[in-house]
């Protein structure tokens, strides 16, 4: 069967790229023999550049595991699910499109003022599992990636007061799909140059709010871009920082009672 990666193969970048997703999936036992594994495509550059660095990295593991497209139509007018699923079908995923009507039911509950984002992701997230279910995935794999986890800790730390980002693997709420990040260690700017340099077809969710929502992690974003240039390695190190934390150095009363109890046993 035609491997859509192969023209890829000689690219210094995509080297890199599949670099670090594999050395996310070995860091983190993101993937293990006989895993059947969803992945969410929307259409966007990050979805995409999973899938086919997830593929191309299927046909060279040692351990043999399957890749399942999954594209959730949240119901916006304009959204070209028909150009996601022709490049599906060309590149010989194996897929499947989820029409819902997750917009008339956000604009239905949507409070006045509230967010779509939040609504939208609760409710795709929610289509995302039960599909991978019905199509017998174990795993769901989501495309964010490096500049994800740094913006979401700082989001968490500015306007949540919660020290946390995102987990490379977890169970979900269901108690059934592992969720699966591999582009944790990929930036976003190597995504951006990789989608521009094959022209991938992306697509906009063509959401109500596109290009304006979430401003507060587009300040995020703004903030990172001016720390580098006085602290160059800046993204290295906060993510560096989720990976090495120091629970006794935190003022979470929790962590203090653990601590106490470890030492009374």
């Amino acid at each position: 069967m035609r491997n859509p990666c192969a023209e890829f193969n000689r690219s210094q970048l995509f080297k890199k790229l599949r670099h670090g997703v594999g050395k996310a999936i070995a860091d983190f036992g993101l993937i293990e023999s006989g895993d059947r594994i969803a992945v969410a495509v929307s259409g966007g550059k990050d979805s995409y550049t999973l899938l086919l660095l997830l593929e191309d990295l299927r046909r060279r593991a040692p351990v043999s595991f399957e890749l399942v497209a999954i594209n959730i139509d949240s119901g916006y007018p304009g959204y070209r699910t028909g150009v996601i699923e022709t490049f599906l079908r060309d590149n010989h995923f194996t897929y499947r499109m989820v029409p819902t009507e997750h917009y008339a039911i956000i604009q239905e509950k949507r409070r006045p003022g509230s967010s779509y984002c939040s609504i939208c992701a609760r409710l795709k997230r929610g289509a995302l599992y039960e599909v991978a279910q019905d199509m017998g995935c174990n795993k769901l794999a989501l495309g964010h990636h490096q500049d994800d986890f740094i913006e979401t800790l700082l989001l968490n730390q500015f306007f949540v007061g919660s020290l946390k980002s995102m987990a490379a693997s977890m169970l979900a709420d269901n108690g059934v799909i592992t969720v699966i990040r591999p582009l944790v260690y990929v930036a976003e700017d190597d995504i951006i140059s990789f989608s521009n340099q094959v022209s991938l077809p992306v697509v906009c969710c063509s959401c109500p709010v596109c290009g304006t929502a979430d401003l507060q992690r587009k300040r995020m974003k703004q903030l990172i871009k001016q720390l580098q240039v006085e602290i160059p390695n800046v993204k290295s190190s906060l993510l560096n920082a989720l990976s090495n934390v120091h629970p006794r150095h935190l003022l979470d009363p929790s962590l203090r009672r653990v601590e106490t109890a470890a030492k009374d046993r």
